[in-house]
């Protein structure tokens, strides 16, 4: 659904269920410490021990996909806030870039990384936490046209992201991933504080733009339906389309194509090897790197973010 508020129910769900896992793991720690160092002594002598046939050895952790250049590896001259308190520092790296008057218009100025990770990492998904996005709502209502009985995606609608496509014409991709690569430990640490310690983001990221580059370019008209509250695209094939790629379509073909030339850009720029030569690393070779930050690059630590930083969509 588009522009949909997030489920109370699916979230308090979703909640439970983080609880409900809480509970047992402490459960489970507070059993072992007490047969670990209370639990009576056994009275009889132990059986014999048992011979266990060899286990196989746990999987080796995939290698990271996409490196970030090496160059962007050197670290900046000064250490990056904690992630906290990171967001006068993201308005100024990009107020410089954009303009002062565009981001204090588009942008969300409350954990402007922690809501870029989430949505990065919703954006290949069904569903997008709508009230997690870095970037103000689109003004004004969904545009349809009506010829008969068939509810048709009006082109008036495209321009309700005129504002929004401004600022991505001006958008110079290379001083973007700049800005990105100089910031990257903080979005690291916010990819691993939002659930996948271990993981690359730069590899997610990658992902997502892969994703939206395979919107498929939808011309002619698109008709809608509108089984509740919220419009949908009567065809199925494009309703089940991951979120971001049901967003390019709506803002229309030409707004798409410019959004496609300024993401295969900024992927250039924020990966070691170009888009034909990034392939995952063969089965059994060592990982490109060893840890998932950059070398020689450190972020203060931070706390874990609130729960609203959770929710994320189900991956359908």
């Amino acid at each position: 659904m588009w522009n949909k508020a997030t489920d109370p129910e699916e979230s308090f769900r979703d909640k439970a269920i983080w609880w409900s896992a809480g509970i047992v793991i402490a459960g489970a720690i507070a059993l072992g410490v007490y047969y670990r160092y209370y639990a009576p002594a056994p009275t009889s002598a132990p059986p014999p021990p048992q011979v266990l046939a060899p286990q196989a050895a746990p999987p080796a952790v995939a290698g990271i996909e996409h490196p970030i250049p090496p160059a962007a590896q050197q670290g900046p001259s000064q250490p990056l806030p904690p992630l906290d308190q990171s967001d006068p520092m993201v308005r100024d790296l990009l107020s410089g870039l954009l303009g002062p008057g565009a981001v204090e218009k588009l942008l969300v100025p409350h954990q402007i990384i922690r809501d870029a990770v989430v949505t990065v990492d919703n954006l290949p998904r069904k569903k997008v936490a709508a009230e997690l996005r870095p970037l103000q709502p689109t003004p004004g209502e969904t545009a349809v046209d009506q010829q008969g009985a068939a509810t048709l995606l009006s082109e008036q609608n495209y321009a309700r992201y005129a504002a929004v496509m401004d600022v991505v014409r001006s958008i110079d991709p290379k001083a973007l991933a700049a800005i990105y690569l100089r910031l990257y430990p903080l979005f690291q640490q916010a990819y691993e504080n939002l659930g996948y310690p271990g993981k690359y983001f730069n590899d997610r990221m990658v992902e997502a733009i892969d994703s939206l580059l395979a919107t498929p370019d939808v011309q002619g008209p698109i008709a809608l339906v509108r089984p509740k509250v919220f419009y949908q695209f009567a065809d199925p094939s494009l309703e089940a389309l991951p979120a971001g790629q049901k967003l390019l379509i709506r803002m229309g073909p030409q707004n798409a194509a410019i959004i496609k030339q300024k993401l295969r850009q900024f992927r250039e720029a924020i990966t070691a090897q170009p888009p034909q030569m990034s392939q995952p690393a063969p089965q059994g070779s060592p990982a490109t790197q060893a840890s998932p930050l950059p070398q020689g690059t450190e972020a203060t630590p931070a706390s874990p973010p609130p729960q609203q930083q959770a929710p994320q969509a189900p991956p359908l």
